[in-house]
C-alpha cells in the first residue's frame, strides 16, 4: 500500500525487523459492504480481490482511540504529538501515565534480531508489562550500542539501573549522565548513569 503513496500510520513497524503489529496504529477495513472488519495491515495476508479501506470514518476514528491511549500513557512524546496534530486529534480523554514507553516492542526485536544479543526484552503481563534486562540487572549480552535507543520511536525512555530502589534519570539538568559523550540525547538504558542517580520519589 505504502508503495503506491498511501500513508499509514504506525510506531512498532521496522523493514529490517519482524512484524509485530502491537501499535494497531497501521489498521485498515478489509471487506466489501456490511462484512467489513478492522485489521493490522502490517500482520494481515493479501490476495487478489481484496478491498482495503485505509482512510474511511470507521478507520480514522479507531485510530484516532489509540493514539489517545497512547499519548495518555506517553503524554511528552513529540512524536505522538506530532501525529496526533496529522489526524487532527485535539483532546485526550484518557488519564496521563506519563510513561517512557508504548511497548512497541522495537527494540526488543532490534537487540534480539539486528543485534544478536537479546539483551532486553519484556516481562510481566497487562498493566505490568515493561522492558527489562533478565533478572533486572545489568545483561552481560548488552553491546552498549545504542540501537535500543536509536530505533524507540518515542524516544523518552529512562536509563533504568541495576538497583530496584533507584531510577535512573535520562533528563538530569544538574549533571552530565556518564553515557552522555556516546550516546548524546538518546542513552542506553543498560548503562547505569551514575552521576544522576535519583529515588524513585524525586523523578517527575
Amino acid at each position: 500500500i505504502q508503495f503506491y503513496g498511501i500513508d499509514i500510520p504506525t510506531l512498532c513497524h521496522d523493514e529490517g525487523l519482524t512484524p509485530y503489529g502491537v501499535c494497531r496504529l497501521c489498521v485498515v477495513e478489509i471487506g466489501s459492504g456490511d462484512k467489513t472488519k478492522l485489521v493490522a495491515s502490517c500482520m494481515h495476508p493479501v490476495w487478489e480481490g481484496l478491498e482495503v479501506r485505509t482512510h474511511s470514518n470507521r478507520v480514522i476514528k479507531t485510530r484516532k482511540t489509540i493514539l489517545e491511549l497512547l499519548i495518555a500513557r506517553c503524554p511528552s512524546s513529540k512524536k505522538l504529538q506530532d501525529m496526533a496534530a496529522l489526524l487532527e486529534l485535539k483532546e485526550v480523554r484518557f488519564e496521563p501515565l506519563n510513561d517512557d514507553c508504548i511497548l512497541c516492542g522495537l527494540c526488543v526485536r532490534m537487540c534480539e534480531e539486528q543485534m544478536v544479543a537479546k539483551a532486553i526484552g519484556f516481562a510481566g503481563r497487562g498493566p505490568d508489562r515493561h522492558i527489562t534486562t533478565p533478572f533486572d540487572m545489568n545483561s552481560e549480552e548488552c553491546r552498549k550500542c545504542g540501537a535500543c535507543m536509536y530505533i524507540c520511536p518515542v524516544c523518552e525512555l529512562r536509563c533504568q539501573g541495576p538497583q530496584a530502589d533507584t531510577v535512573l534519570c535520562s533528563g538530569c539538568i544538574n549533571t552530565e549522565p556518564v553515557c552522555a559523550p556516546d550516546y548524546g540525547d538518546a542513552m542506553c538504558f543498560m548503562v547505569p548513569c551514575l552521576s544522576c542517580v535519583k529515588g524513585p520519589e524525586d523523578v517527575k
